[in-house]
């Protein structure tokens, strides 16, 4: 691989990105809620190991909600008919974004609530 090569994949994957947040309501939302929890864990003072989880949830939120969007696509692409397993997979896909926006969602409270009550 040249490094031309190397340097243009990041080139894709930012128009990824931008695709992603042009198009996708949930991924605004998800930046918007990322953008929220940054600063309240500014003002809080959270610890460096609070910040690495932090860190990581919202990298993966915003990186299974892509997924999920991509998903979306593939199966959209591939059939124009309603078929039970296209369904499925679109299903599955926005449940396995719901369960991580859950487990974040606890998790961030059990960061910020002690520093808060």
């Amino acid at each position: 691989m040249t490094a031309r090569r190397f340097f243009r994949s990041f080139q894709f994957a930012a128009q990824g990105i931008g695709n992603a947040l042009k198009r996708e309501q949930n991924i605004r939302f998800h930046f918007l809620a990322a953008v929220i929890v940054v600063l309240a864990g500014w003002l809080t003072g959270l610890s460096y190991l609070e910040w690495l989880m932090v860190i990581l949830l919202i990298g993966g939120m915003i990186a299974l909600e892509m997924v999920n969007s991509a998903i979306e696509r593939v199966v959209d692409l591939a059939t124009a008919e309603l078929h039970p397993l296209a369904k499925q997979a679109k299903d599955m896909a926005a449940g396995a974004v719901l369960v991580f926006a859950a487990a974040s969602a606890i998790i961030g409270l059990l960061i910020f609530l002690p520093k808060w009550f």
